[in-house]
């Protein structure tokens, strides 16, 4: 009884140690794919977030021109990681805008609480009869918030990238 228990924790500590040592990665292409897109989750490109997009482009189940927030550039280095020709947007999924984040018209909000849901990095802060407000370095300007608002207090404000960061564009 004693051998067998002895054989079998050799067993578990070669099994770990295979483990650690023989890790396979679980879809590199995917991954790669992934890191190459906005992390918007806005869901313009018919998937309900960018890893989903990623693995359909992995199976070849997906264009790489079916997202708008990556733009022309995204495509092509998608382009280059796949060994594809680039090819221009798809405009059946949107066009490209500049890079921007959500702002609530504080004084014309009701707190109604509508554009929390659909925010899919949970960027908006709020609660029921509160006045919101949006944290801008976590959303994404994917601009899912905007239509639920039923006083329309949601716009999108254009930033610029300056010394490594993002910053609000104050002059629009």
């Amino acid at each position: 009884m004693l051998l067998l228990c002895l054989v079998f924790a050799c067993l578990g500590l070669l099994l770990g140690y295979a483990h650690k040592k023989l890790k396979i990665q679980g879809a590199p292409l995917v991954e790669q794919i992934n890191d190459l897109l906005p992390q918007t989750q806005c869901g313009q490109c018919n998937f309900i977030g960018c890893r989903p997009y990623a693995e359909a482009i992995a199976n070849d189940e997906a264009d790489i021109n079916q997202c708008p927030p990556n733009g022309e550039a995204g495509i092509l280095a998608l382009a280059n990681l796949l060994g594809k020709e680039a090819k221009p947007l798809n405009p059946d999924y949107g066009q490209q805008k500049a890079p921007a984040v959500a702002f609530i018209i504080e004084q014309d909000c009701i707190g109604c609480v509508k554009c929390i849901p659909p925010c899919p990095v949970d960027a908006i802060l709020g609660a029921s009869k509160q006045m919101h407000t949006v944290i801008a370095s976590e959303c994404t300007g994917c601009e899912l918030c905007i239509s639920p608002c039923p006083v329309d207090c949601i716009i999108m404000r254009p930033i610029e990238k300056s010394a490594n960061h993002w910053q609000w564009n104050q002059h629009v």
